[in-house]
């Protein structure tokens, strides 16, 4: 398991991999060739992808979180204080899921979406600040603001990418430019 932890970051890639490892277990197959094969497993683009460490400051791309139970699987994984970005074409999301990770874990939260509304309303009770951004670029300057040396800058929307972007791709791909840009 030590292996695995240290080629795929959060719960979520690591079940998953060990889902797909389970299901090709064949009987002459043995664990050591498993293991072996898993240890291999490079990180996948825009799934907690860390992007760029600035001024001590971890930045981290997870654009592929595209729903709320995405979005809890990459916070339950920080183990450092969080600026989180969120938001996007909410799709009826309840946010109650994350309620207690984000008090326990976020101390700032930068809303990135056409109607930022939900977010706002759900938990600015439940973090020290929560801001607005028009652009990716507003957005990580935004949260580098906000952030301090051994802090976490998680892009995990827990919404969908089609207000703002082409896909969840696109939306990642502008995130890493503008955090190499800072």
């Amino acid at each position: 398991m030590n292996t695995l932890a240290k080629a795929l970051k959060g719960r979520g890639n690591i079940y998953g991999s060990m889902a797909e490892s389970i299901q090709s277990r064949l009987p002459d197959v043995r664990k050591e060739g498993i293991k072996e094969c898993l240890g291999g497993f490079l990180q996948e683009e825009h799934r907690l992808e860390e992007v760029e460490v600035v001024r001590g400051i971890t930045f981290i791309n997870d654009s592929r979180a595209t729903n709320v139970n995405a979005a809890w699987f990459a916070l339950e994984s920080m183990n450092r204080p969080v600026i989180w970005i969120a938001g996007g074409q909410d799709k009826g999301n309840d946010y109650r899921v994350l309620a207690n990770l984000v008090s326990r874990k976020v101390k700032a939260l930068v809303c990135l979406g056409a109607d930022n509304r939900r977010l706002t309303d759900f938990f600015t009770d439940r973090v020290q600040a929560v801001f607005e951004a028009e652009t990716v670029e507003e957005a990580v300057q935004t949260a580098y603001m906000a952030g301090a040396p051994n802090d976490i800058v998680l892009l995990s929307p827990a919404c969908a990418s089609f207000d703002r972007f082409n896909d969840y791709t696109d939306r990642g791909n502008q995130f890493k430019k503008a955090v190499y840009d800072l």
